[in-house]
């Protein structure tokens, strides 16, 4: 079994992604802290490249098993755009840029990913992605949440906005919450230490 099985630490700065991974694991049992404090991180195209070299990097510096994430919106028509630099976007053009890229488009399908990258001492960082697909609203509607949320409407989400769900409700769709519990179910199982290529495709 791991050590502090029922305990790990979440690299982020972002207080809105920490209570939703406290949310989603505590249903596991486990305990989720708080390491704010910045990221390395990398550039590539890859969400998962990008989250494990935050969680290896954190995980030397502090010798205490964490996860890292990295999300993105990625729009089909736009050709996966934002998609890993959607902080960037936000920061830069923000969700009125985004509506005004898509004026006037029929196709508004998109989909936000979550890579979650746990490492621990001695262990190499693994990845455990998830999805969730759905499509870019004509206006920003909603004031919970955080980042392109006002405007993401989830597949079965009843035509609301993640900025419109409370948080109980967004992880029942969200790609973070997916990606969080694929991480938990591995993490309280017998899986400990991955070492066989089945373990890792099956996690990655």
């Amino acid at each position: 079994m791991p050590p502090h099985e029922a305990e790990v630490f979440f690299l982020t700065k972002n207080f809105g992604k920490f209570k939703e991974a406290s949310a989603v694991l505590s249903r596991f049992g486990i305990r989720v802290l708080r390491m704010s404090e910045d990221r390395v991180e990398i550039q590539s195209d890859d969400l998962c490249e990008i989250s494990k070299f935050s969680s290896l990097e954190a995980s030397k510096a502090h010798g205490v098993p964490l996860i890292a994430e990295d999300a993105g919106l990625f729009v089909y028509s736009l050709r996966g755009f934002p998609g890993p630099y959607s902080s960037y976007a936000f920061r830069t053009i923000g969700v009125r840029g985004l509506l005004k890229l898509l004026e006037g488009v029929v196709d508004r399908r998109a989909e936000f990913k979550s890579a979650v990258s746990f490492c621990a001492p001695g262990l190499d960082p693994l990845c455990f992605l998830g999805i969730a697909r759905g499509r870019i609203s004509e206006e920003a509607r909603g004031s919970q949440g955080f980042g392109f949320d006002p405007i993401f409407i989830p597949d079965g989400g009843g035509e609301r906005t993640f900025a419109e769900m409370g948080l109980e409700e967004k992880n029942k769709y969200s790609h973070r919450a997916k990606a969080l519990e694929k991480f938990a179910r591995w993490f309280k199982g017998e899986k400990w230490p991955l070492n066989s290529d089945a373990d890792r495709s099956e996690a990655e």
